[in-house]
């Protein structure tokens, strides 16, 4: 009998291309709930690391994205280009199951955090500091990469940690 679980256990590959994934990221998208409905919304966003690999961004208050995770923190991110050829769905990507944390303008880690992202995304100097603007961290619950037709993990915390991606 075929076991019909299409994922393959987790190793060394599977850490190697998420964290590849991750480390030359500049986007993603963000799946979040519509505040006051069961209905997902998705966003792309910027996407950066902070020191320790944690993905972040930098959002507007303003957004519907920023307001849904404000009403309900759980979210995921689609993270992976298609490529310049072929067919897109052969390229790896990986999702992320996250809960998004707002950081605070008038904490101490959020001037580093902004001199941090600035390094990565220097064209953000031009609305990084508007009143609207500030920071997000996705703390990784955990993920599932594809890594291609036949080639998909599903990815605890553990193993995410292991691969030194957050």
């Amino acid at each position: 009998m075929t076991n019909p679980d299409p994922f393959l256990s987790p190793d060394d590959e599977a850490r190697r291309i998420a964290r590849d994934i991750l480390a030359t990221a500049s986007y993603a998208s963000l799946a979040v709930l519509r505040v006051g409905t069961l209905l997902p919304s998705v966003s792309r966003i910027a996407l950066a690391t902070d020191l320790e690999k944690r993905p972040i961004s930098l959002v507007s208050t303003l957004s519907d994205h920023t307001k849904a995770m404000r009403a309900n923190p759980s979210c995921a991110l689609l993270i992976g280009s298609p490529g310049d050829k072929g067919d897109p769905l052969v390229h790896p990507r990986l999702t992320l199951h996250c809960i998004a944390t707002l950081i605070p303008k008038d904490v101490p880690e959020h001037d580093g955090l902004r001199k941090h992202y600035l390094t990565l995304r220097p064209k953000a100097r031009l609305y990084v500091d508007f009143a609207d603007f500030g920071f997000v961290r996705f703390q990784v619950e955990d993920g599932m990469l594809n890594g291609g037709f036949g080639k998909a993990w599903r990815l605890s915390s553990d193993d995410l940690q292991a691969s030194q991606i957050i």
